[in-house]
C-alpha cells in the first residue's frame, strides 16, 4: 500500500507578487526551492492564512537570494502582495518507508523571505 505524505514545507512566506497576466504557476526563490528540496514543474499547494485559500500549482524557480514569492496566472487572484502563505508539497510512498521519511522543513525569515 502506498500512501501519501509531506515532502516539502516552505513555511510562513510572505507574497511578493500576484502577475495575473501569465501563464500561470509560483515563483519562489531557487534558494528555498533547494532548502525545502523541491524541483521545477513539482506541484506545490499553496496555503494563504490570511484569507484561508488552498491551490494547487506547479512551480518555477525565482532568482537565488531574492526572497521572491509571485504567484501567477490565475492562482494570483486568490493572494495579496504580503499575505503570509505555507508551500507544502507531497509524495506517494510505501507505508513503511514512510514510517522512516522525514520531510524537507524550511522556516524562512518572515520578514525577508530569505533563508535564515
Amino acid at each position: 500500500m502506498q500512501i501519501q505524505v509531506v515532502k516539502s514545507k516552505i513555511h510562513r512566506v510572505k507574497c511578493t507578487g500576484a502577475e495575473l497576466n501569465y501563464i500561470g504557476s509560483i515563483t519562489i526563490d531557487e534558494d528555498l526551492m533547494d532548502a525545502a528540496n523541491i524541483i521545477q514543474g513539482e506541484k506545490v499547494q499553496i496555503v494563504n492564512n490570511d484569507n484561508g485559500e488552498r491551490l494547487e500549482t506547479y512551480c518555477i524557480p525565482g532568482p537565488r537570494n531574492s526572497g521572491e514569492i509571485t504567484l501567477n496566472g490565475a492562482a494570483a487572484r486568490k493572494v495579496s502582495v504580503g499575505d503570509t502563505l505555507i508551500l507544502i508539497t507531497y509524495a506517494f510512498m510505501d507505508i513503511e518507508a514512510a514510517k522512516g521519511f522525514k520531510p524537507s522543513l524550511v522556516f524562512p525569515d518572515e520578514a525577508t523571505n530569505l533563508l535564515k
